[in-house]
């Protein structure tokens, strides 16, 4: 009997773990690389997700029990630094030189987020009362009420879209496309939260890709109050009580607009993991203009690099949803099937 293909997958996050899972079941040896101590990725920091508000604890423990049930083998605390092919296998090796082989090669490293800081206008980390989206979803997700740094229940909200995407000031032009429905989202949250508050979001222009999107986004504006003002937030400054007055320009009317608010949250965006440059060094796989993994053809082979037997899956590639994610992952699996088969013609 022929001995089974080995599939080394670089991630363990959701996109990592749904598409070890189901290569598992075609029949093929798979070991999940994943750099910390737990599988789930950031998906496991989200209080809930959009546009259903699910719980995404269950989403990522039925990915890991699928992986668990099909035998996956999981390698934790080790982050790969290098791939090469030698001898017609695959080896990876991580900064301590561990090295693993295989016959082919899923990187599913995921995606950083943008460092709130290098918008200094922005004031996150030098004004105690702005806060980034990741800083308020691990708020709602620990059961907490919103407060400001004095402890007091803030009464107006200023959410900011599009903080480090479509910026070309800070090298990232790119869409990071789920923030808008995030804010929406979290707006929605606070609402809930503090009934009392208003909360208004300064977007460029809504991107709503999603199906039920358009829904939660008018159900923020009829039955949470939820202000949308089109503008361009150019600064944000403290006053002496510790309240925040942001500066920006209403981009309808073409007017400057001023409004104090009790605190500010970031919508941080998607940018690719820096470890995305040591994986290309010992191989031919190129990363797009944007520094994510670039692909054969975007069209049809989405999730097949420019090195033969190395694919990628999520957002990795590009910005993506949770469903978009497991989507991508699942079809990863189809293009690894598809290199193993035409080996045997």
């Amino acid at each position: 009997m022929e001995d089974k293909k080995h599939v080394a997958i670089i991630g363990g996050g959701i996109a990592g773990m749904e598409s070890a899972g189901i290569l598992v079941k075609f029949g093929y040896k798979v070991t999940v690389i994943e750099k910390t101590d737990k599988t789930g990725g950031k998906l496991r920091n989200w209080s809930y997700l959009f546009p259903d508000f699910a719980d995404p604890n269950i989403l990522v423990d039925d990915i890991n029990n699928k992986a668990t049930l099909a035998n996956v083998n999981i390698i934790y605390n080790t982050e790969i630094s290098h791939i090469k092919k030698q001898n017609g296998r695959f080896e990876l090796s991580d900064i301590k030189d561990v090295k693993i082989f295989s016959d082919a090669v899923v990187i599913a490293s995921g995606f950083k987020l943008f460092d709130a800081s290098l918008k200094e206008e922005y004031g996150y980390g030098i004004f105690d009362n702005v806060i980034t989206s990741v800083d308020l979803e691990r708020i709602i997700k620990a059961k907490k009420v919103l407060s400001t740094i004095d402890n007091k229940i803030p009464q107006r909200v200023a959410i900011i879209h599009c903080v480090g995407s479509r910026d070309a000031k800070v090298g990232n032009t790119y869409c990071s496309k789920v923030c808008c429905i995030t804010a929406i989202k979290q707006a929605i949250e606070i609402n809930k939260m503090i009934p009392e508050c208003e909360v208004f979001c300064f977007y460029m222009d809504l991107r709503l890709y999603g199906s039920h999107f358009d829904s939660l986004y008018l159900s923020a504006q009829q039955q949470h109050n939820i202000q949308f003002i089109r503008g361009r937030l150019s600064e944000v400054s403290e006053k002496q009580d510790n309240s925040l007055q942001i500066k920006a320009e209403d981009t309808l009317s073409g007017r400057p607009l001023r409004m104090k608010v009790d605190m500010v949250v970031l919508m941080v965006g998607m940018e690719p993991e820096l470890s995305n440059n040591n994986l290309i060094t010992d191989n031919t796989v190129q990363l797009d203009e944007n520094g994510f993994f670039k692909s054969k053809n975007i069209h049809d082979h989405r999730s097949c690099t420019t090195h033969n037997g190395i694919f990628a899956a999520g957002a990795c590639l590009c910005p993506m949803s949770v469903s978009e994610t497991l989507e991508n992952a699942r079809s990863v699996v189809f293009e690894v099937n598809d290199y193993f088969e035409k080996q045997k013609t």
